[in-house]
């Protein structure tokens, strides 16, 4: 994939891995658009990123992804000022936990001067080069910018 990164608005190193047998029907959901969590019936948690088994009982049954709506607050973030790799600067990685629990690592979008903890954000999608799109975040009262065609 070689400088298709750049093309997406994502740089190479920060791309996804490709998907496997957990990580797919994930995946396969973000080319719609839709952010999904994986749910476990047997105790009704919420957990993301998908794993083999779930993280508050140890089922292993049933895992599977389930819309989410989007809605989160910034935990927290950091901004990389500096990058040996010639990364777009700054760079913003923020911690955001969905209204329905689970908590996310995304890039955050916006001045990294207009963000603060506690903050409310929203959902937004950064197209990859195979059609995938990764779930970014951006505060809530700034307008939604025009999103790209998948």
């Amino acid at each position: 994939m070689s400088g298709q990164g750049a093309e997406a608005g994502i740089p190479e190193a920060l791309l996804p891995a490709a998907p496997d047998a957990v990580t797919a029907a994930y995946w396969e959901a973000t080319r719609d658009g839709t952010l999904t969590v994986q749910h476990c019936p047997a105790c009704g948690a919420h957990q993301h990123p998908p794993r083999v088994l779930c993280t508050g009982c140890g089922g292993t049954e049933g895992l599977r992804q389930v819309p989410v709506t989007g809605t989160a607050v910034l935990d927290t973030f950091t901004t990389a000022h500096r990058a040996p790799d010639g990364r777009p600067l700054p760079h913003t990685l923020g911690r955001v936990r969905l209204a329905e629990g689970p908590v996310l690592l995304v890039p955050l979008l916006g001045d990294p001067g207009s963000l603060s903890c506690d903050q409310p954000v929203r959902l937004v999608w950064l197209p990859l080069p195979d059609g995938r799109r990764q779930p970014a975040f951006a505060p809530a009262h700034i307008a939604p910018p025009e999103q790209p065609e998948p």
